[in-house]
């Protein structure tokens, strides 16, 4: 499979806690990508909701 090239950035603004939780969570576990982590994260809980949301075969 080939890579895709990101080429869309997006922003997000975080509060001080939101911000001091993060930067404690890659100090802990030695993040050294913070925005692939936030990608990661983001992707993870996006397609996990769009596999909840489809239909099954005993709905």
């Amino acid at each position: 499979m080939k890579k895709q090239p990101r080429e869309y950035r997006i922003s997000i603004l975080l509060n001080e806690s939101e911000l001091r939780a993060l930067d404690r969570f890659c100090d802990k576990y030695d993040v050294a990508n913070r925005s692939r982590l936030i990608r990661e994260t983001l992707m993870r809980a996006i397609l996990k909701q769009l596999d909840n949301d489809q239909p099954t075969l005993f709905d």
